[in-house]
């Protein structure tokens, strides 16, 4: 890995037209106080249907055995207040998403969403929260948005509509969200035919979250937010093809970089086409390489604008998900066996993003519906240059109370025309996962990429 001049990083990140300081010490000191440490409103609703923030979710439940065991079962007594259904969503329609409306017309039959009691339980370590209360005075947003300055280790931008570019800082928010520092797993890609048969992809996705590190500094960075690299493990016909990519947190100064590598040409090659509407690895098209983890990557194609906030029912606290090891039970012929989800009534930021004249991608619009509390992208609706609503996206997560932090546990993609939906993010039947890699930069080389092929 080139090492990039800090001094010079850190002046370019500082003086980047387009910059705008953050918050006054007296407004960061909210945090915590009628805020959340993440910045979101700690008080419930007036209905009291959403309730007030109480610290999360910090203590395992008493029968967990420890890390390295999946998660148990956080609210084994909840059972759904009530079930949505084709039948009588009218009723709830205001806290619905127009995808997920347009999957009750999809399939009236099956489709269902169960709805839980809220339970805010996104809690994160107390240096994190450190961190964000320092980064609303010194984050920053660069070049137009498309970079980042003065800001580590959780979100840059409690306060996002401070910024010169609120839209553009909650996404930032969702991409640099504390996530663990260095993690080690399997991620299980499974895709659909229209007659219900299922395809498994296993790919080992070592990351590690530069960003995130408890200490480090701006202008340590380098540049560099994420290391990812990625293998296919099975199938055996695509076993050993490595994907690295090295994300930047100014991506004006230097755009994401990332390689690939083919077992059967046994090459390692610079791969730009690894961003966008690129089809993303292994997901028979039904994916772009930028909707892994809902949303990465650049955000430049698109002029983003805040719709507001709303109450909607998102995917939250999915330990059924989670804990069910037979994917024949989670994968259904038209879409996943809704009687394993848990939707809560949540606050979420509503971000559209729209195509710029002059540039392309394949949908056209954009909706994020970003969860208050964690950042996290929890659902997302995708449209095609006609207008139509196109593939519904959901983000379903569990609150990771061994290591403190909202964990994804499986990400749902259903195309609308083709009859056929993705799954990702998934380890249900092998829980192979590790959150104490001590990983060194070398690992995230491209010289040693060739030796870590299966092939």
């Amino acid at each position: 890995m080139t090492l990039r001049n800090s001094v010079f990083t850190a002046a370019l990140c500082l003086f980047s037209a387009g910059a705008l300081a953050g918050v006054s010490q007296d407004q960061a000191k909210r945090l915590g106080q009628e805020l959340t440490p993440l910045g979101a409103t700690k008080a419930g609703n007036a209905e009291g249907t959403i309730p007030a923030w109480d610290g999360g979710l910090t203590e395992a439940p008493a029968a967990w055995q420890g890390p390295g065991n999946r998660y148990i079962e956080a609210f084994p007594d909840d059972e759904p207040k009530f079930v949505i259904t084709a039948d009588n969503m009218d009723q709830y329609r205001k806290h619905l998403t127009p995808g997920q409306i347009a999957l009750f017309e999809k399939w009236p039959e099956t489709y269902k969403m169960p709805v839980y009691e809220t339970r805010r339980t996104v809690a994160k370590p107390q240096w994190v929260y450190d961190k964000i209360r320092e980064n609303a005075v010194t984050g920053e947003l660069v070049h137009d948005g498309e970079g980042v300055a003065g800001a580590t280790g959780g979100i840059p931008f409690p306060f996002p509509k401070a910024t010169s570019n609120p839209a553009k800082a909650m996404i930032w928010n969702h991409k640099l969200r504390f996530r663990g520092i260095a993690v080690q797993g399997i991620n299980t890609q499974i895709t659909t035919t229209p007659g219900g048969d299922m395809s498994l992809n296993k790919l080992q996705q070592d990351v590690w979250f530069n960003y995130n590190r408890q200490g480090i500094e701006p202008e340590d960075l380098h540049n560099i937010a994420i290391y990812f690299l990625q293998i296919v493990r099975e199938p055996p016909r695509l076993a050993g093809t490595i994907l690295l990519v090295h994300e930047t947190i100014d991506q004006v100064q230097e755009p994401r970089v990332a390689w690939t590598y083919n077992p059967g040409q046994r090459r390692i090659r610079r791969a730009p086409n690894v961003a966008y509407d690129n089809p993303g690895t292994a997901s028979d098209g039904l994916r772009t390489n930028d909707q892994l983890d809902m949303f990465n990557g650049a955000t430049d194609r698109y002029e983003w604008k805040v719709l507001g906030q709303k109450e909607i029912y998102i995917p939250y606290n999915s330990y059924a998900v989670h804990n069910e090891t037979d994917y024949d039970k989670i994968v259904g012929k038209d879409h996943v066996n809704q009687d394993l989800t848990r939707y809560e009534l949540h606050r979420v930021w509503v971000v559209e993003g729209n195509v710029k004249p002059g540039t392309s991608h394949i949908y056209n619009k954009r909706v994020f519906y970003i969860d208050e509390d964690s950042w996290h992208i929890s659902a997302a609706d995708h449209y095609d240059a006609r207008g139509n609503l196109w593939r519904v996206m959901e983000g379903h997560t569990i609150q990771n109370y061994g290591q403190h932090y909202q964990q994804p546990v499986m990400e749902a993609q259903y195309d609308l025309f083709s009859d056929r939906y993705l799954l990702m993010g998934m380890n249900n039947d092998s829980f192979e996962i590790r959150h104490d890699m001590d990983f060194d930069p070398s690992h995230f080389n491209p010289r040693n990429v060739q030796r870590m092929s299966v092939k």
